[in-house]
């Protein structure tokens, strides 16, 4: 699918679908960045529908704080819990998925929500530029960690668990570049200093997003049946809203103009989030219909026409292999899930 500007400036001045709703009761829900813009209003929507447990998972114990105090006063809701979780630090990651294994069971709805847009190269103490991180890295490793307690709340409801990932529509216009599709270990050229430049660094959260659209396509393609593995991944694009994300780049003026011209409330974005987390979760061919699906606008549409090509076919495993080979030395539950829940 081509995606252009015109199209972009054309969603953007169009209606949002409305928010949709269901009964949560005795479910859990998880939303990883959930302090501020749509994590929190996503939060809001999922409080509203009385879920059993809701986890807000936040880097900071404050601004986490503050987000459960707004969550409770917009909704009467009064089960919402704070959870730390720092996504540039692996540890952090493992430390949450203990936590989780000790104290919660089931896992109905996981959020990966989190994200940042560097203005400048940094790493993090795992030795990874910070965005493919904090955007790819643990976005991938959390899920895999908790995905046994997502096949258990699958199985105890007969209803598939869902992984909602978000995404974004720059990923029709910013492919890797040729230098990465080259690469053997793309993910390490693509966090190196060398390669690093400001020039390239200019698209790094554009591609670090086109990164995650690449995992759930993968993750998708090597679950196991639902039969056997009853766990939807879908990624959701949110549209262009306001937020903090772009916080590192409020000196752009043309960056300020497009906000102030063409973004949306926050709101509008986790409806699209909500609606990634609940719909078709019905039949097998309705939920069928989600797995793997690239979630705009309230439907399910076609990735770019570079990620379905057959160099996009190539990368998105050669990046599968990598990652599963990196994130098996981080935490050797990763090896039990790919055993017990994927084909090779």
């Amino acid at each position: 699918m081509k995606y252009s500007s015109f199209d972009f400036i054309i969603d953007q001045w169009s209606h949002v679908p409305p928010l949709r709703r269901a009964d949560l009761s005795g479910q859990t829900v998880i939303v990883v960045g959930a302090n501020v813009g749509i994590g929190l209003e996503a939060s809001i929507h999922f409080a509203s529908m009385n879920p059993e447990r809701l986890v807000v998972a936040c880097r900071s114990e404050t601004r986490g704080q503050e987000a459960v105090k707004e969550i409770t006063q917009r909704t009467g809701y009064p089960n919402t819990e704070l959870w730390i979780i720092d996504l540039a630090s692996f540890a952090s990651v493992r430390e949450f998925a203990d936590r989780f294994e000790r104290e919660a069971g089931p896992l109905d709805i996981l959020v990966m929500n989190a994200a940042l847009a560097k203005g400048k190269y940094e790493v993090t103490e795992d030795g990874w530029e910070t965005s493919v991180q904090v955007n790819y890295l643990s976005t991938t490793l959390l899920p895999l960690l908790l995905l046994p307690h997502m096949v258990e709340a699958g199985k105890k409801h007969g209803r598939p668990a869902r992984l909602v990932t978000v995404v974004s529509d720059s990923h029709y216009v910013t492919p890797l570049p040729r230098d990465i599709l080259a690469s053997p270990t793309p993910l390490r050229t693509f966090s190196s200093t060398e390669y690093s430049t400001p020039e390239k660094f200019r698209d790094r959260y554009a591609q670090s997003k086109l990164l995650n659209v690449l995992h759930v396509c993968a993750l998708a393609t090597h679950l196991r049946p639902l039969s056997l593995v009853p766990v939807t991944p879908t990624m959701v694009s949110p549209g262009f809203c306001r937020s903090q994300l772009l916080r590192e780049h409020r000196s752009s003026w043309a960056l300020w103009l497009m906000e102030r011209i063409l973004a949306w409330p926050a709101e509008y974005g986790a409806r699209h989030i909500v609606f990634g987390a609940l719909a078709n979760r019905g039949s097998d061919k309705e939920e069928e219909s989600m797995r793997g699906a690239y979630v705009r606008r309230g439907a399910v549409k076609e990735e770019s026409d570079w990620v379905i090509s057959e160099e996009g076919k190539r990368m998105q495993d050669l990046v599968w292999e990598e990652t599963m080979k990196f994130l098996k030395t981080v935490d050797p539950r990763v090896d039990m899930v790919l055993n017990e829940y994927m084909t090779t």
